[in-house]
């Protein structure tokens, strides 16, 4: 039988309010759970307990969900990334570098391992994997403790570039027809994992390397299975003018003619618009489809942000009630950190202070993500609600002096002051680290898939560049 747990005068409690339909701030409050399920929020609780949590010095934070987040290969490109782009391909590093830096597929396990450990340090209770089938994936995800969507991806092509300033597609459609239905296969078994925490979801990988009857029978395929369709698009200009050479449409246009674009479809990056700053196409109202359609948005800001792009904007989609969620996409894979750079890429992009609030991403990156999932028991702090949460340090140096504990830990502590994370009511993080996790052991057989796949990018580059020439380090080796 589960026991019963209380956090005893928490200083602070990141609370769900019902009227409001938002987060509200509790002081001196209780909140008690048991059998994965939040039991009591607000004041003094008097039920039975069977252990005491001291609230003292500490914030109650709703689990934080990563929408969006490629755990397989990502991990594996720290330290190569940071500062690359084709300059000739819309600043993107999609075609020209990505597929030359990626890790052997030998390396997805421990890839994993060390970007979950990552995310549970920063409060990540759910996360969205949009990686390739693989056996043992929701074995895996779930002994990390996270609760975990897996979204396998395929497609009907693969690009590359012969030459740092054009984009070549080689079309296969059977074999991305036999991927589509591994990643079937997939979520049909994810639905069924006795862990209770992995579920599925459908992903053509990419709008511009899919058929068009590839994309219509993933939407059927997920709406008979009661999910969403998670699918890369107005991710790069590249893609939006080949979209635009192929059907005449801007990408959103040519999801809603393809009857794609609706409350079942999740638009991942969902940037490049007609009517985005690096855009000039005024003949379209993309934004206004958009919004008609019910779709939502996964939202990165760190990779964009990389490379001088952002979106526009966090309170232009939220005011327009555009479900918008956040995820990491890349390293690192700390959500705390895309808040911030969510709030701060936001006012910079449109030069207005309020183009992105806290709240607003905060909103997103917890109950937003948690309607996109369609699981209104996640991203919030409530009773009836999976007990998915972290305890927040608000002693830590770096969050005082304290006045506001979230913008406090956005804008300044980040994962330093989550000491603890809870998912399900099991205690997954303790003292800053996964208790399921190996995260050392994972780093260094990394480390020797990285080294490995760097050896021999010339291999692989149009150019037949080494690593340093491709991405020098910052200073010199000498």
């Amino acid at each position: 039988m589960s026991e019963t747990v209380v956090i005893r005068g928490a200083d602070w409690v990141v609370a769900w309010d019902e009227r409001r339909g938002d987060h509200a701030y509790l002081r001196d409050a209780d909140v008690a759970f048991a059998e994965g399920r939040f039991l009591h929020v607000g004041e003094r609780y008097d039920g039975p307990a069977d252990r005491e949590i001291s609230g003292a010095g500490v914030m109650v934070m709703p689990g934080l969900i990563d929408i969006h987040s490629h755990l397989s290969s990502e991990p594996g490109n720290k330290g190569l990334l940071e500062e690359l782009g084709s300059p000739k391909l819309g600043q993107s590093s999609l075609y020209e570098f990505m597929p030359v830096f990626r890790v052997a597929e030998g390396a997805a396990a421990v890839a994993t391992q060390a970007g979950v450990a990552e995310m549970l340090r920063s409060g990540v209770t759910t996360v969205v994997d949009l990686s390739g089938a693989r056996p043992g994936w929701d074995d895996l995800l779930a002994s990390t403790g996270i609760r975990a969507v897996l979204c396998p991806m395929y497609r009907s092509a693969v690009w590359r570039t012969p030459d740092g300033h054009s984009v070549e597609y080689t079309w296969d459609e059977k074999a991305g027809e036999a991927a589509f239905q591994t990643a079937l296969d997939t979520v049909d078994a994810a639905a069924k994992h006795p862990s209770g925490r992995v579920g599925g979801m459908l992903s053509p990988a990419q709008l511009d390397t899919c058929t068009p009857e590839l994309l219509r029978d993933s939407l059927a395929e997920a709406k008979r299975r009661g999910m969403k369709m998670h699918i890369h698009a107005a991710q790069s200009l590249v893609e939006f003018e080949q979209i635009v050479r192929r059907h005449g449409k801007t990408p959103i246009e040519y999801l809603d003619h393809l009857g794609l674009l609706g409350p079942d479809t999740i638009v991942a990056h969902g940037i490049f618009l007609n009517d985005h700053p690096m855009v000039h196409w005024p003949e379209a109202d993309d934004f206004g489809l958009l919004k008609a359609s019910g779709a939502s948005v996964a939202h990165c800001p760190t990779v964009f942000c990389r490379r001088g792009i952002a979106l526009n904007d966090v309170h232009r989609y939220h005011t327009a009630g555009i479900g918008l969620g956040i995820g990491t996409d890349t390293f690192p894979h700390n959500l705390i950190e895309e808040m911030r750079h969510a709030c701060l890429m936001g006012r910079v992009g449109s030069g207005k202070l309020r183009s992105a609030s806290t709240a607003e991403a905060f909103a997103a990156a917890t109950h937003g993500g948690a309607a996109m999932l369609g699981r209104p028991d996640l991203g919030r702090v409530a009773v009836g609600a999976a007990a998915d949460f972290s305890l927040v340090d608000v002693t830590h140096p770096a969050m005082r002096p304290l006045r506001d504990p979230l913008r406090s830990l956005i804008y300044t502590a980040a994962d330093r002051a989550v000491r603890d994370v809870f998912v399900a009511g099991e205690q997954v993080v303790e003292n800053g680290q996964a208790l399921h996790v190996d995260e050392m052991a994972a780093l260094d057989a990394l480390q020797g898939y990285q080294e490995e796949s760097i050896a021999t990018v010339g291999e692989r580059d149009w150019a037949g560049r080494s690593i340093d020439e491709m991405s020098p380090t910052v200073y010199p080796v000498q």
